[in-house]
């Protein structure tokens, strides 16, 4: 079985933190890098719900995308919800790390893997991380598709192929223009309006648009705007991490237990469709 310390090593070579964004918290929030690890859970976000389901499994090692404290802290008491977190896995045995911005860049990525999830075959990163001579690293994608397909049809593979939530997915445009090509950038994504237009794709699936970027891009031209759930668009790199994790164990003989959390953290509920009209 190997140590904690080894797993996390393989997991830097996937994710090396120096390529977070400065603001981020990525690494291990918790752990002793000697106990041994056997089963390891992957989720999005480090809440409540997941960690006890950690628990349940038995789990030795927790990785989230999601930092637990992104903004840093001065306490983890347990009378705070994220200090009960911290208490939880402590008294269990559970270490928790953490692949964000790191894990969103990485060749493959958050945006490969939502990419996979709607069978779009990837052409390049949307924003090219310049220190990649390969040009294979960066933020969010841009793909192809097999064949044209329509926004109304884009829409529904995505609603039938991602997690499902409250949400769904918002649709912005003409549901019966052509889509050819499609940038996609999983978690928020309304600060890449300008180089989603420079890269002249018909359509940009992610998830957290405001009102007025959003606007103003539909103004701009007739792209198409699909707007998922943050969790949602996240999730399937769930599954492309696991993946990389149960090879890395097959090549070194580690045996580990490899699971992904299908806890829903999205943290709406409900949805209800408006039916009143203007005022």
């Amino acid at each position: 079985m190997p140590r904690l310390s080894e797993v996390i090593t393989a997991l830097e070579t996937l994710w090396p933190p120096e390529r977070a964004e400065s603001w981020d918290a990525v690494g291990t929030v918790v752990g002793d890098p000697g106990q041994e690890v056997t089963r390891v859970l992957f989720a999005v976000d480090p809440v409540r719900d997941v960690v006890d389901e950690a628990v349940k499994l038995g789990a030795d090692l927790l990785v989230t995308h999601h930092p637990l404290y992104l903004r840093g802290t001065t306490t983890v008491a347990a009378t705070h919800f994220k200090g009960r977190v911290v208490h939880t896995l402590i008294k269990n045995d559970i270490a928790l790390h953490v692949a964000h911005t790191n894990a969103d860049t990485a060749d493959p990525g958050v945006s490969d893997a939502l990419a996979g999830a709607l069978d779009l075959r990837v052409v390049r990163p949307l924003v090219p991380d310049p220190t990649d001579p390969e040009g294979r690293r960066g933020l969010g994608r841009v793909c192809e598709l097999d064949h044209p397909v329509t926004v109304r049809e884009l829409a529904d593979r995505a609603a039938a192929r991602l997690p499902a939530t409250a949400q769904g997915i918002r649709v912005a445009g003409d549901l019966e223009a052509p889509v050819r090509t499609v940038a996609v950038s999983g978690g928020s994504g309304d600060s890449l309006f300008d180089v989603v237009r420079a890269a002249g794709v018909d359509a940009f699936l992610t998830a957290d648009l405001r009102h007025h970027p959003a606007s103003e891009a539909v103004a701009h031209s007739p792209l198409a705007l699909l707007d998922a759930a943050h969790w949602a668009t996240e999730w399937p790199w769930c599954e492309l991490a696991a993946a990389q994790l149960d090879e890395i164990s097959d090549r070194h003989g580690w045996d580990l237990r490899v699971h992904v959390s299908r806890t829903v953290t999205d943290p709406w509920t409900s949805h209800s469709p408006s039916l009143g009209a203007p005022n």
